[in-house]
Order: C-alpha cells, then structure tokens, then sequence
C-alpha cells in the first residue's frame, strides 16, 4: 500500500495475528480500498480509527464437551468473535464445520462488520463457531453438542448485545436445539435472541431463501448497470448445493437464466438442459446425499471428480457459493476463457485477491460477498423487528423489503466507486460505503 498510515496498521495486524491468512486477506483488501480516501480524513488516524477497526472488541475462545450415542465425552472449541457494535448490536452467524478456527472466525467477523453497515440496518458484526462436524452425526449427537455449546455460550449473548443466526451446519434444527437450551437456562422465551428461527417461534417467512435470492436481486442491479443486460437467456454456474446455493440457483431461474451447473466437495454436475432443482432439493436437503446422485437420476447430465473443475464449463455468469478462496488464479483464468460477463460471491471470500485483480483485468465486474450475500443477515434483522413487534409478516412483505435492501447495496457500493474515482469497482465501493458509515459513529462515540 502507498499510504503509510495505512500500511502500517496492516504491518501491525500481522505482527500481532502472525498465523491468521484468512484474516489478514480481508484486512488487506479493506485498506487497500481506502488508499483514494485517507488523506482526505485525517482524522482517522488521530483518532486511531483503522486500529481500531481491525482489532475485535473481543474474542471468546471455549472448550465444548459433549457426550456421543455410545456414551463416550468428545471435546470440541468453540469461538464468538464480538467484532464492532457502532451502529448496532453484534450480529453473525454461527458455523458448525471442522475448517473453523479463530483466523476464519475473525475474518467473518470482520467481513459481517462491513456487511451489515450496507444494509441500512442498526447491526453491528460478530461471528462464531465450533469445529465440531455434523455430518454424520445422529440428531441425538447433533442436539446434545447444540445444547453444549449454547451452555458456553449464553452469557455472552442477547437482543441487545449479540444475536447470533445459523451458517454452515447451522441451519433451523441447530438453532431449535440451542433457542430451547437457551429457554431451559433462563426461563425465559426471548424470541429475538436468535434468527433463523422455526415459524412456529418467532421466525421469518423467507430467510430460508433470503440469501440466495439477495444474491439474483443484487447480480440483476450490477448486470443491468455495468452490463446493460440481465439474467434472460444466460448461462449460469452456482458453485456448492446448500441452502445458499439451491434458492440462489432458484431465483436465477425466476429471472430468466440456465443454471447448467452446481457442485459439492466432492465434485460437480454438469446438465446442459438446466439444473434440476426439485431433484437438487431431495438429493441435499431431503436425503443428505452427495450431488454425483444427480448425474445418475437425470439423462444427459454429468458428474466430473474435483469440485474446482467446475470452470471447465463455460457460462455467461458466475455465482461461487460454496466456501472461501473457493477462485484462485487458475479459476479465474478458466471463467475469463469461459465467456463470463459478471461475478458475483455468494459465499463468504470466495475469490482469492489474485482472482479478483484477474477478473477487474479482463473487464469483468465483481459483486463481492459483503454486499452481495448480505440478503441473510437483512431477513435476520427484519426478523428481530418482527419478534420486537410481536408481528409476522407474509412472504411477500418480507421479500419487497429484501428486495429494496439489495438494491439499496448495490446503489450505495457503485455510488462509493465512482466517488473515490473507481468507477464500477464494487469491492472497493462496498469497502468504503460501509467503513464511511461506521466510522463516523464511531468518531460520534469517542472512545469506547
């Protein structure tokens, strides 16, 4: 970086977090996007502002101890990474999956800060996670270690202070589990303590596709901005096949373009005729299946070994929705080859900082994740303004309002880009759109 104050508040972020490469990726694409701004606010760095930015209000590392189905104790970690509550209380959600450690738990933490300073929402950002591998556990396991972990959990936790949502491996039975240990703790039903509830206690008619439908409403803004275009006749790839990815896959259709592929860990699909959702949706919501089941239930599709392959296909848009750093270099250079017109992350990071120079070389656009995936967190906010008023409101209330949000993202990132004189540079406008906002409440607060 040119700027000084800013290379020297990265400098001290990797002395101080040696062993965090997740984090320190995020923490460097964030002031790198200032480097058009700084000099302009000298104030920042009288004020330690960037310091303390990239610095966690806090951290709290647990051990959970849990009992499996043949009686014997199994120890996991788990983390709450309480980031930044200047506009709001800490909000993130919760990660069940044996890649979790605090440089993850950090870097999600740091990324829902700015995601949720663009959704126009009083929420500040947190994450949090365990190691803990639910695959195959039993529902008996996979409660008892919820009920475990929400033990160590609660009291760092409230409606005021920190409302925590599901992520990987954390989906609405999780979070069941946890809101009813939370009830046996207290004793007391405090509806808005958790999102990604049930419906039938306090949760949100579409959260369940909140995510994967703010991604199509934002990708459709950028496509028709930059592109002077739209989802209509294009080919699509959605990486992953969980919730994100399969309502992600949906709205595309609904808009108009072809899916032709979707992947797991193991590998992709490839289905010149379109995806299959409802197929998609019993083989991995219903049975927890691997996706490969597809290529053998469907004519004229094709399993291929190696999720990362799934770039030999060419598509005219590309939605990564399956894990961080999921684009590299080589990825990159396949969806260029490829054709792609737009990108646009639905995971968290999933484009290395190689790929996304690759891509912004080559003339394409890319929506990152925290602008472009922040649909969830939206629904999880206007899911605690439900249970605040003791209201639930229809599908189609809660998805005029997500809808408004994404574009109110989209709006306010490319407006940010054009002033710092990035035109069209997304990831830079999300960057500064957001930290603009935070940063002044948090110079309006003092020091704290």
């Amino acid at each position: 970086m040119k700027n000084a104050y800013l290379q020297r508040v990265y400098d001290q972020v990797l002395a101080r977090d040696p062993n965090e490469p997740e984090f320190h990726q995020t923490v460097h694409e964030f002031l790198s996007s200032l480097e058009n701004l700084v000099d302009d606010h000298p104030e920042w760095e009288k004020n330690g502002i960037l310091e303390r930015f990239v610095e966690p209000d806090r951290i709290v590392s647990f051990r959970v101890s849990w009992v499996d189905d043949e009686g014997k104790v199994q120890i996991n970690r788990g983390w709450r990474a309480q980031f930044n509550s200047a506009i709001g209380p800490y909000k993130g959600g919760i990660r069940f999956h044996p890649s979790v450690n605090q440089s993850v738990i950090k870097f999600l933490a740091f990324e829902m800060v700015l995601k949720n300073g663009l959704t126009t929402l009083p929420i500040g950002g947190g994450k949090g996670g365990s190691d803990f591998d639910p695959h195959g556990k039993s529902d008996g396991e996979i409660m008892r270690f919820c009920q475990a972990f929400i033990t160590e959990l609660y009291r760092y936790i409230g409606q005021f202070s920190d409302i925590p949502a599901g992520d990987i491996g954390v989906g609405a039975r999780e979070i069941g589990y946890m809101f009813g240990q939370l009830k046996r703790i207290n004793g007391q039903f405090q509806s808005a303590i958790l999102t990604g509830k049930g419906l039938t206690y306090g949760g949100s008619l579409m959260r369940t596709e909140a995510t994967g439908y703010g991604i199509c409403y934002y990708t459709q803004e950028m496509l028709k901005k930059l592109c002077s275009t739209e989802f209509t006749g294009k080919t699509v790839i959605v990486t992953g096949s969980g919730n994100v990815a399969i309502y992600c896959a949906e709205k595309v259709r609904q808009l108009g373009g072809l899916v032709v592929a979707m992947s797991d860990s193991n590998g992709y699909v490839y289905d010149p005729d379109g995806i299959k959702l409802d197929v998609i949706k019993d083989i991995k919501l219903n049975r927890r299946g691997r996706i490969k089941l597809y290529a053998d239930e469907v004519p004229g599709a094709t399993y291929t070994e190696g999720c990362r392959n799934i770039w030999d296909v060419p598509c005219k848009i590309a939605l990564p929705c399956a894990t961080q750093n999921e684009v590299g270099a080589e990825e990159a250079k396949k969806i260029i080859a490829g054709g792609c017109i737009a990108l646009a992350e639905g995971a968290n990071m999933p484009c290395t900082t190689e790929a996304v120079e690759m891509l912004h070389a080559a003339g394409i656009p890319v929506g990152p994740a925290k602008a472009a995936n922040a649909g969830g967190v939206s629904t999880s906010a206007l899911e605690m303004t439900q249970n605040s008023i003791r209201m639930s409101w229809s599908f189609e209330e809660v998805d005029e309002r997500l809808h408004a949000i994404m574009r109110s993202i989209f709006q306010a990132s490319y407006d940010a880009s054009v002033a710092v004189g990035k035109p069209g540079n997304l990831v830079v406008g999300a960057n500064v759109a957001s930290f603009l906002k935070i940063s002044q409440a948090m110079l309006e607060q003092g020091i704290y």
